[in-house]
C-alpha cells in the first residue's frame, strides 16, 4: 500500500486529483474505509454459513467461509489485518461477533471468550498460511474442518 496515493486513486477512478479528499481526510482514511467494507462483506459471510447449520457444523461453516473469503480477496484480507490500517478492538470485524455467538452456544459461558480467540485465531492463521503460500494442502476447506473437529475435541470443551 505504500505506493498507493490518493492522486492515483483519482486517476484510476476517472475523476479530479482532489475529489477522492471530499471523501477521504487522507490515504489512510480511504484504506480504514476499504478495511471497514471487508469486515462487513466478511461479516455477511460467516453470518450466511453460520444460518446454514447447527451447532459444531455451524462453526466449521464459519470456519470454511472466513477460509473461502481469504483466498478469494487476499489484498482485501491482508489489508484488514494489516500495519496499513489503524489498530481497533476485534470487534471492529464483526465476524468475530458472530464466531463469540456460536461459540457460546456450544462452551459454558466462562470459557466462552477464550475459546472464541482461540478458533478464530485457529482459523485465522489457517488463512493467513494459505494465501501467504506457505501451505498448500489439497483441500483447503476439509483442513479448515478437521482442524476446528480437533479444536473441539482438544480443550475447548464443548457441551
Amino acid at each position: 500500500m505504500d505506493g498507493l496515493t490518493l492522486r492515483g486513486v483519482a486517476r484510476l477512478a476517472g475523476v479530479s486529483a482532489t475529489a477522492p479528499y471530499r471523501h477521504f481526510a487522507d490515504k489512510e482514511a480511504l484504506l480504514a474505509a476499504i478495511a471497514a467494507e471487508g469486515f462487513e462483506r466478511l461479516r455477511v459471510a460467516v453470518e450466511a454459513a453460520d444460518a446454514s447449520s447447527r451447532g459444531m457444523e455451524a462453526l466449521r461453516a464459519q470456519g470454511v467461509a472466513y477460509v473461502r473469503f481469504a483466498r478469494e480477496e487476499p489484498a482485501l484480507f491482508r489489508l484488514m489485518f494489516g500495519a496499513a490500517v489503524a489498530r481497533g478492538s476485534l470487534s471492529a470485524g464483526a465476524a468475530f461477533g458472530v464466531l463469540r455467538a456460536r461459540i457460546t452456544s456450544l462452551v459454558p459461558a466462562d470459557r466462552a471468550e477464550i475459546a472464541a480467540l482461540s478458533a478464530w485465531s485457529m482459523v485465522h492463521g489457517l488463512a493467513s498460511l494459505l494465501i501467504d503460500g506457505r501451505i498448500d494442502p489439497p483441500d483447503p476447506e476439509a483442513l479448515v474442518r478437521a482442524a476446528l473437529a480437533q479444536f473441539a475435541l482438544g480443550g475447548a470443551q464443548l457441551r
